[in-house]
């Protein structure tokens, strides 16, 4: 793809993009929220045409005006979000439109059952044809994605932020059948903000920022900070920013904490001050248990303390009240209402502070609203565009404004940047530690190794719902985490 524009109303999403992708090679998608990966990749997909520029695949100048043009052309796209059915079975799904008919003219489930076998097999998916897709896990939905992908003769596979939200297993399995798919001489696009999964299944990496190609990169010769440098168009410096301060009082003490199967007899404290990290492999119960402490799940056992001061009413309202609130991992569903504004949202929790007896404090509103979008940097036209045309990074931000806003002692944030650029990361971290050095108890959960060994004072360790282990920062060793994330003994 070369010289590629294209022009949304008011906005110039792409201005010369570029990539290319050789047989047989896996290229790297990176570049900020907002840098026009999705939409130059949609233009390859046939999602919309192009303004401009040119497509050529295996040399030739092809035209692609639809979903269609595309698929004919050897393009699979294969999105975050998974198009599949999940009513229908697995070959359903894989056919679906094609649909293979009997003698009789009826569509044939056995026909396409058989058909779909061989695609299934070819991405390492034993599973009956004739399951329905609601019933695998989204790892093994993925797989059926790629199996249809092959059904449509694809040479060119786009798998945009493929490991979103798949587990650690489930990651070693598509990028072993990604290796395969290499070897066959597929084409493969992969989109992702881990720069950690660019370093271990890509060739190479293809950099845009403000919409522009700005360069490829092999990965076999590259940094980290090039990378960033190049997608950011600033040095970062530090990416990981800490000013470490002496922590204060206990704010928050949970002992002995059960949660049924979620978590089981759990104890830990935080300070004023401080950054607590939670670390634990997928399924660990690190987000189980922090929402068992903020009364979000039933507590079975244990008991917690705020200040030194059991709480007895242990709901998540009174929680708020108490001053501990919680950011959570999916900001889409758990945390924001997209369809409405910023100043919705960010004034959600205080409504109590400027609604009275049907009088809604109009100044007192705005002050909260403007407050929270300066501190935080929101990039926005106003407080009152919706929150879904965001970027992730600001949509986070926005969604952290919303709990400032209430003055908290305790901060929990759930994997507070998750889906988010490389540059919003720095500006994430950055606003983390000064809420620190503020005096505010922050609890960090992350499924990110080096966010937690690099942000936090001290590290809490979760295996199924069990915490295995605690280590302060001047003892932090991946191999020792890795073990106590794994339930292996440190001492073996």
């Amino acid at each position: 793809m070369e010289s590629v524009v294209k022009t949304f109303p008011g906005v110039k999403a792409l201005n010369n993009a570029a990539i290319t992708v050789h047989a047989g090679e896996i290229m790297g998608f990176m570049g900020e929220n907002g840098a026009g990966k999705s939409t130059l990749m949609n233009i390859l997909g046939g999602v919309f045409p192009a303004d401009s520029g040119d497509i050529y695949i295996d040399g030739q100048k092809v035209e692609i005006h639809s979903v269609h043009d595309s698929q004919r052309l050897g393009v699979a796209f294969i999105h975050q979000e998974l198009a599949l059915e999940p009513y229908l079975t697995i070959a359903e799904n894989i056919f679906l439109g094609r649909e293979m008919k009997s003698s009789f003219g009826m569509v044939s489930k056995d026909k396409m059952a058989k058909a779909a076998r061989p695609y299934l097999e070819r991405v390492g998916l034993k599973v009956d044809p004739n399951e329905f897709v609601g019933r695998l896990s989204i790892g093994q939905q993925q797989m059926v994605e790629i199996a249809k992908a092959f059904s449509l003769n694809a040479k060119i596979l786009i798998l945009d932020e493929p490991t979103s939200s798949l587990s650690e297993r489930e990651v070693r399995i598509l990028f072993d059948t990604i290796r395969e798919l290499k070897k066959d001489g597929l084409a493969i696009v992969f989109i992702t903000h881990k720069m950690a999964e660019v370093f271990e299944i890509c060739d190479a990496v293809t950099v845009m920022r403000d919409g522009e190609y700005m360069g490829t990169l092999d990965t076999s010769t590259c940094t980290e900070s090039q990378m960033i440098s190049m997608m950011v168009g600033r040095d970062l410096g530090n990416y990981y920013v800490r000013t470490f301060n002496e922590p204060g009082d206990v704010r928050l003490e949970a002992r002995h904490v059960s949660a049924g199967k979620r978590a089981d007899d759990c104890s830990f404290s935080v300070r004023a001050g401080e950054i607590l990290g939670f670390y634990g492999l997928v399924g660990a119960g690190r987000s189980e248990l922090l929402k068992a402490v903020m009364g979000l799940f039933p507590m079975t056992g244990g008991e917690i303390l705020i200040d030194g001061r059991k709480v007895t009413k242990h709901k998540a309202k009174e929680m708020q009240k108490l001053g501990v609130v919680m950011v959570p991992e999916d900001r889409k569903i758990e945390g924001l209402i997209l369809k409405d504004t910023i100043a919705f949202n960010i004034s959600l929790p205080m409504l109590h502070s400027f609604i009275s007896h049907f009088h809604v404090n109009v100044r007192r509103e705005k002050q909260i609203v403007d407050t929270g979008m300066k501190d935080l940097n929101v990039k926005a036209p106003s407080s009152s565009v919706n929150v879904s045309t965001l970027s992730g990074g600001n949509q986070q931000k926005v969604l952290l404004a919303k709990w400032l806003a209430t003055d908290p002692k305790v901060l929990i944030l759930d994997e507070p940047t998750r889906g988010i650029d490389v540059g919003a990361k720095a500006e994430i971290y950055s606003i983390i530690n000064d809420l620190a050095k503020r005096g505010l108890a922050v609890i960090l959960i992350s499924s990110e190794m080096p966010e937690v060994m690099n942000m936090s004072d001290r590290m809490m360790i979760m295996n199924e719902g069990h915490i295995t282990g605690e280590l302060e920062r001047r003892d932090y060793d991946q191999e020792t985490i890795l073990k106590y994330a794994m339930g292996v003994s440190v001492h073996e």
